[in-house]
């Protein structure tokens, strides 16, 4: 018998990891050692694992550079308009990896580093994931870089480069417990700071009207140092730029006031200044007044603002003489994307550089800042709009408060004009709430100062043109546009599941990855048995390795022949994982009922983060977690079901789960999630979806046909109705005996036997105010569920139904959405030409 193949054999025979010629690897040695002496030379005499990931990723980075300076020299004299995409988050991930994958040099590397005696898988782990986002929001910023690079965009991501990341969390005793991400601990390889272009940011002060112009004085000021991360495209030689501001306090900081006997003190507040930089707000969904929040959304607003008009004003390579002095032009050359409302200062703060700075005219600058501003909405749960206590922004930036109340002047002016005597439309479309406190509404705002409004799933986007937007709608149409969100398939296929990528590829060529509408040609295979064979085989290889890597991290011996039925996201009580945990609960008691009878296996895996402040969904973990202790360890059920919550779930994570999967649970109520990106990921991975009519779910049942996904419960215009005539969750509870049995089992304390009323807070709010109407979707779930387990017995029929899903995911790759941004807001067009590579002949 032949012997098996090595991990790293197996590697090797995966084309879509790029050629391993021989000079390259052997030139890829040298220069790893190159690297790894000057690592030894500094230090040390002997070589960790860590200095060997550094040199490895050394090697790789200075692959990026030659193409990292010819792309922005190309920009420099092609002179094409640039896209800004601004951005609170940028939910990166690890970027080795991802980094080999574009580059073409991931089997090179592999067999560089054999030939030299270790692991690269190993040496991977080592680097940590850039985990400077919350969830969706910030890894579609992640998404949309790679694919405006592939696509040949002039862009730029900006955002801030936060010292500590999304906390690490580790459950003890069953809850949540947070600690710092340090990330930047051992140093990060693919940033390079970039002193030289150091800005200023005015905080606080006072304005002053004067015959010369308004003047913003007596402020005081912080220093934006900017860090540049490159960003490659795949295989065309782009490539961009993701320049993240760190806050540094100015070297008279606190000197200039001299306080006798003070510089010490002075010394030591430079932390406060710089503080602005230090840690990522760790709410999804959720909107937290506080100062020093407005001050990061100034503080990346006001320094990339400056960097825009600079590079505006200069052209052409190493020049930095000033060739365009008229702003007018600005919009031609320049597109503003606002990734939510948290960037939207960037429209006041456009307006005073204009009037204050430029000295134009108001109508002008208002005509130059909408031409180039769009806004991206990404919720409608009103807890997560982000509405600013007026008095904050009189304190912190006074200039800004006085262009926002003429910018709601004029627009109230406008609709007063269209709308004669509707005061209650007025008040409703305010830029301005009144209330106990006034407050600024940055999504009114955004509206108003951006030509382009679009939301992220038709439904969505159809929903705040009905309600949350309604007003807006109606008196600018042309404003309000759908983007559809989408992944990028070179991380979220090639890198993580290499297996899939390679057999898709024996079958329809290598191009679906630039081009994912072409995995509808996969659609001739759907009854070809060596297909529904290899794609079977694949999937249960990513388990058996999931499985190892459970039982290695969590001590968690599981069946890899179980149905792996997922659900990992932010832990919200939009996102109804309680409608979940009420399923697991419900198959608990139906195994303890018929043990005899045969169960369809089921792995159930949630995983996810609570934002640190918001108790119910930590106690929404505390009860997944006291949920498995009483499954795991009932012999009755022994491995027919299992319950595990994975703990920090993060990129990394994502990438080893998602290619494990089975079921994918998608199950937020209608109407309230607005996209989700997860379930594109694991439906181009070869999992099936259960889910609600919400978000791109919807898209995903139209591209794939409906019949193959599992969709159950109501759809938005049934929790309309529901609204309306009010939902009683007692009518439920007293109705469904299996729900009402779950229930009493929670409050009672059968998962909970050292406290029975543990969990009395969710049962309280799932009985008596639950916005998100769990058990009107509780029946239909179940009812879901059996569909499930029944098709999981039939692995052909299942098989089959995943490969009509793989082949419905050409729409959601993020290259069909960015190419619809640029084309249809941005007035750019995406490319697929490669552009020479450094050591290729200059035209």
């Amino acid at each position: 018998m032949p012997k098996p193949l090595t991990d790293q054999e197996k590697r090797k025979q995966i084309s879509v990891r790029g050629l391993a010629g021989v000079e390259n690897v052997s030139d890829l040695k040298t220069n790893f050692n190159r690297h790894l002496h000057f690592t030894l030379v500094k230090d040390r005499n002997v070589a960790t694992k860590r200095d060997y990931y550094f040199a490895l990723a050394n090697t790789v980075r200075d692959h990026l550079v030659g193409r990292w300076i010819r792309t922005q020299q190309h920009y420099y004299e092609k002179d094409p308009k640039r896209v800004y995409y601004l951005s609170l988050e940028f939910y990166m991930g690890r970027t080795l990896q991802n980094t080999m994958v574009n580059l073409a040099l991931e089997n090179a590397c592999d067999e560089a580093t054999y030939q030299l005696g270790l692991d690269m898988e190993e040496l991977q782990d080592i680097e940590e994931d850039a985990g400077l986002g919350n969830g969706g929001l910030g890894r579609l910023a992640a998404c949309f870089l790679d694919s405006m690079a592939s696509l040949g965009l002039a862009a730029y991501g900006y955002g801030i480069r936060y010292e500590f990341g999304i906390f690490n969390q580790k459950i003890v005793n069953g809850w949540q417990v947070e600690e710092a991400d340090d990330w930047l601990r051992y140093g990060n390889p693919w940033e390079k700071a970039r002193p030289e272009y150091m800005r200023p940011v005015h905080f606080y002060g006072r304005v002053e009207h004067t015959p010369e112009g308004v003047k913003w004085v007596d402020t005081q000021v912080v220093l934006a140092l900017p860090y540049d991360t490159p960003v490659p495209g795949y295989r065309n030689n782009v490539v961009n730029t993701m320049r993240l501001w760190s806050a540094k306090a100015p070297c008279d900081f606190n000197l200039k006031d001299f306080n006798v006997g003070g510089y010490i003190q002075a010394v030591l507040d430079r932390n406060l200044a710089e503080n602005i930089s230090r840690v990522l707000y760790p709410n999804d969904n959720f909107f937290e007044g506080k100062e020093l929040r407005l001050k990061q959304e100034y503080f990346v607003v006001a320094a990339t603002l400056q960097d825009i008009v600079r590079r505006f004003k200069s052209s052409k390579f190493g020049s930095t003489e000033v060739v365009r002095v008229d702003l007018s032009t600005l919009p031609d050359k320049v597109a503003i994307q606002l990734n939510d409302t948290h960037p939207a200062m960037a429209i006041p703060e456009l307006m005073r550089i204009l009037l204050d700075t430029e000295h134009q005219t108001w109508e002008k600058a208002w005509d130059i800042v909408t031409r180039t501003c769009a806004y991206t909405n990404h919720t409608v749960l009103p807890e997560a709009l982000e509405r600013w206590p007026i008095d904050l922004f009189q304190n912190l930036l006074p200039r800004h408060l006085e262009i926002i109340f003429e910018i709601n002047r004029r627009h109230l002016e406008r609709i007063a004009n269209l709308y004669p005597g509707d005061h209650d439309r007025l008040r409703r479309m305010s830029l301005v709430e009144e209330g106990d406190q006034k407050k600024i509404n940055m999504a009114h705002l955004c509206i108003v100062g951006s030509h382009a409004v679009n939301g992220v799933a038709r439904i969505h986007s159809d929903i705040i043109k009905a309600t949350l937007f309604k007003d807006f709608y109606e008196v600018d149409p042309h404003k309000f546009q759908n983007k559809t969100n989408g992944i990028t398939p070179r991380r979220w296929l090639v890198m993580c599941n290499p297996g899939l990528a390679e057999v898709i590829a024996e079958r329809i060529g290598e191009d679906y990855i630039r081009d994912l509408d072409q995995l509808k040609n996969l659609l001739e295979f759907v009854d070809d048995d060596s297909l529904i064979r290899d794609i079977a085989k694949i999937k249960q290889e990513n388990k058996l390795k999931f499985s190892a890597y459970l039982e290695e991290h969590y001590k968690v011996k599981i069946n890899p022949n179980s149905m792996f039925d997922v659900q990992v996201k932010r832990i919200h009580e939009y996102k109804r994982q309680l409608l979940n945990c009420l399923h697991i609960i419900t198959l608990y008691n139906r195994i303890k009922k018929e043990p005899n009878k045969n169960w369809t296996p089921r792995t159930i895996m949630i995983g996810g983060k609570a934002a640190p402040g918001y108790h119910t969904a930590k106690l929404i973990i505390r009860l997944i977690t006291a949920i498995g202790d009483i499954v795991n360890h009932d012999e009755v059920v022994g491995d027919r079901l299992k319950v595990i919550f994975l703990e920090n779930y993060k990129v990394t994570l994502a990438e080893k789960i998602i290619p494990a999967s089975d079921l994918s649970e998608q199950i937020s109520t209608a109407g309230t999630e607005a996209s989700g990106t997860g379930n594109m990921k694991f439906m181009l991975n070869g999992a099936l979806t259960i889910g609600t009519m919400d978000g791109a779910n919807v898209e995903m049942a139209e591209e794939a046909g409906e019949e193959n996904l599992f969709i159950f419960g109501m759809r938005v215009d049934d929790v309309d109705a529901m609204d309306k005539s009010g939902y009683d969750a007692m009518e439920y509870y007293n109705r469904i005996p299996e729900l009402k049995q779950a229930m009493d089992q929670i409050a009672g304390g059968y998962f909970s036997p050292d406290q029975h009323d543990l969990f009395k807070d969710i049962v309280n709010m799932l009985l008596h105010h639950d916005r998100f109407k769990v058990f009107a979707d509780y029946e239909a779930y179940i009812k879901c569920q059996d569909k499930v387990s029944a098709l999981y017995k039939n692995p052909k029929e299942w098989t089959k139904m995943v490969i009509h899903n793989i082949a419905g995911c050409g729409k959601f790759s993020s290259d069909r959405t960015i190419s619809q941004y640029a084309r249809e807001i941005w007035g750019m067009e995406p490319s697929l030409e490669r552009i020479p590579a450094p050591d290729d002949p200059r035209q």
